[in-house]
């Protein structure tokens, strides 16, 4: 927490203890969400990392991870960002979900979130790592809540049952220059899997997603990093768009 109200990267926590697990890394993760709740900030969703296979590439493991994401993280789209608010920050195009009924793990299927589901969002998770120059392994970036910051959501609100989410694209530009596609099949196959993986997940801490929270399921291309000036707007044909400006 101190780096990141400093805005100074530290050291990977896999330098100073090469013995750290994904399992001690989720218990640190875990204080520091206790200790922030402590400061009165309150949880609004989950995110998944790591669910595309750019992103796992990128960091060369084959699972996902996940975070928290808290009430001072949501922005609405248009909004300007400062970029020194943050260390070093990169943007990622999300399908997001709203839950209208609890997922209680384990055993949750694609089918369970499909049907829990109240709507879906446009979404620009903004990620940024409190270790220096986003030196990380999977360890790393569980114990820093997946490396969460900021998520930036569109106004269009979009039931299941008028799109399928597994063909839906994206289209990600940067002041205007395409930067990258894909489609909802890039987050494991379905973003409704990913969401399914996190609830089953959760279950080993004893920790359910609850009615009205917003999940973010994983990037649909490799993260894009981002400097003071530029505009990042991702498209998703019937489902919207979403615009962030950094300033």
């Amino acid at each position: 927490m101190e780096s990141e109200e400093s805005r100074q990267g530290i050291a990977p926590l896999t330098e100073r203890d090469q013995s750290l697990t994904v399992e001690d890394a989720y218990q640190i993760q875990l204080e520091t969400v206790k200790m922030k709740l402590a400061e009165g900030k309150r949880i609004i969703g989950k995110k998944v990392g790591l669910t595309s296979v750019a992103m796992q590439k990128m960091l060369n493991v084959d699972e996902p991870d996940y975070g928290h994401l808290f009430d001072d993280m949501q922005l609405d789209s248009g909004v300007t960002v400062k970029i020194d608010s943050m260390i070093a920050p990169k943007i990622e195009a999300e399908i997001g979900f709203v839950l209208e009924e609890d997922l209680v793990g384990p055993n949750i299927t694609y089918i369970d979130v499909i049907m829990a589901t109240k709507y879906v969002v446009p979404t620009l998770e903004i990620i940024d790592s409190r270790v220096k120059d986003w030196k990380i392994k999977l360890v790393d970036t569980v114990a820093d809540n997946g490396s969460s910051a900021k998520v930036v959501v569109g106004g269009k609100q979009t039931k299941l049952d008028a799109v399928d989410l597994r063909t839906n694209s994206m289209v990600l530009y940067k002041n205007g220059e395409l930067l990258a596609t894909g489609a909802g099949a890039a987050a494991l196959g379905h973003p409704a899997h990913a969401v399914a993986w996190l609830a089953n997940k959760l279950a080993e801490f004893g920790i359910t997603l609850k009615k009205g929270e917003l999940i973010l399921p994983g990037a649909l291309s490799g993260a894009v990093s981002v400097s003071a000036g530029d505009m990042i707007e991702a498209r998703f044909g019937v489902l919207g768009s979403v615009i962030v400006h950094f300033d």
